[in-house]
């Protein structure tokens, strides 16, 4: 019986070998479809596919406004902790307390690019970027800010 279990493992290691080979050898010989791109000489017509998941960003309107409303949804979901969010607390014209953000920190070095982040943000305020070319010579660059300068919420986001 050891014997029959042997020679029978050995036949369907080399019929998978052969129908492989096969396969190879199809597209070896049939130049219909390219399917390999010649990148980096084809930067400019580069065509990534729309799913492409590259790093997070978070998204500003024309007047500097974020949806980010500092939840913490996505730091809470980041399953190595990629995001780090710094929270301050703004007076609102009521005289009320009001969680604000301060500082979106996102490690790009950790990042698995799971994309837990972005689905579990309420707000829809980061998004996966297509950007893919990240090396850098000095690790601390990998780190970035995501709010810009002098942002602020969006009036209408809660």
């Amino acid at each position: 019986m050891f014997l029959v279990n042997y020679f029978k493992d050995i036949y369907n290691a080399l019929k998978s070998l052969f129908i492989g080979m096969r396969r190879t050898g199809y597209y070896f010989t049939h130049h219909k479809e390219i399917i390999t791109q010649l990148y980096p000489e084809n930067r400019l017509e580069l065509n990534l596919p729309e799913r492409f998941r590259g790093e997070v960003i978070m998204t500003h309107d024309d007047q500097n406004e974020h949806a980010c409303t500092g939840c913490s949804a996505c730091e809470l979901a980041c399953p190595n902790g990629t995001i780090k969010i710094i929270n301050k607390f703004d007076i609102s014209p009521e005289g009320k307390k009001k969680k604000a953000i301060d500082t979106f920190i996102y490690h790009l070095e950790l990042c698995t690019m799971c994309n837990l982040c972005i689905e579990a943000c309420p707000t829809d305020a980061i998004k996966m970027a297509q950007t893919f070319e990240h090396s850098v010579f000095d690790r601390a660059m990998l780190t970035k800010k995501l709010n810009k300068p002098d942002s602020k919420l969006r009036a209408g986001v809660e």
